[in-house]
């Protein structure tokens, strides 16, 4: 699957990426690897999965365990500040593990320059392309219009303020229309999995769910997967929620997991 085209440096971006691939990449859906491999191979990148890394620590934060999140930065930390210096950029599936290395972690060790220097290296996903794209090294021979889009737009990567990067990206896609539902899904974590806030979080959804079945969209995708598996669950015109990635990996006509 891996091929390692020599990387070309496009404005900020080196074009040379390590994955990190995270807990729900690692154990629950491992395919979105696979096209997040495939898209960036595609344009022309050098991509690598990370070996070995452990839980961002973002799920244990949450949960006010400061203790566990120490011992995971310092298990995580060493490993992605070496691939800095080898060079990578660093994107991950999850915005809340992008969150916590580029604004969480600093945050908490605001003087330790590993900590400083990953926070510099890491990218959300389509921010990192539509920077490529702005340097005209993105690819837009797409095969497969996407239709109508229906997008929430995940709290923890709007909080990034990196502005609506993966609509832009989806756009760029012929006869498909992105409409872009900024409201939280009410999944926060283990909020929508818990006996005692599973109502709640339902009635949270509910907006978001109303908006989905008007709009009936061709596709539902959300960059937080389970954000949105926990919407397109309670919604009634979509099935599934689809990584913004595998979208753009079947826009581009490529053949995903076997």
């Amino acid at each position: 699957l891996l091929e390692y085209p020599e990387p070309q440096r496009v404005g900020e971006t080196s074009g040379k990426v390590a994955l990190y691939a995270t807990c729900y990449g690692n154990y629950s859906n491992p395919d979105i690897g696979i096209d997040f491999v495939k898209v960036f191979q595609h344009n022309g990148m050098h991509i690598d999965i990370i070996e070995k890394e452990a839980c961002c620590g973002m799920p244990k934060l949450e949960l006010g365990d400061l203790d566990a999140v120490d011992r995971l930065k310092e298990a995580n930390i060493p490993l992605l500040a070496r691939l800095v210096d080898e060079g990578y950029d660093l994107i991950a599936p999850i915005p809340s593990c992008v969150l916590m290395y580029k604004q969480e972690l600093p945050l908490m060790y605001p003087d330790d320059a590993d900590v400083a220097k990953v926070k510099a290296a890491f990218y959300d996903p389509f921010e990192y392309l539509w920077l490529r794209h702005k340097g005209d090294a993105f690819e837009t021979d797409f095969k497969e219009a996407l239709g109508s889009v229906a997008y929430q737009a995940a709290c923890h990567q709007r909080v990034q303020n990196i502005g609506p990067k993966t609509r832009d990206v989806l756009n760029l896609v012929p006869d498909t229309e992105v409409t872009v539902l900024e409201r939280c899904s009410g999944h926060d974590g283990t909020y929508a999995v818990k006996t005692e806030t599973r109502d709640k979080s339902v009635k949270i959804a509910r907006p978001v769910v109303r908006k989905i079945d008007e709009q009936a969209p061709t596709h539902f995708t959300s960059d937080c997967p389970m954000a949105g598996t926990h919407l397109a669950d309670l919604a009634q015109s979509v099935d599934v929620a689809e990584h913004p990635m595998t979208l753009l990996r079947k826009a581009y006509g490529l053949e995903g997991a076997l």
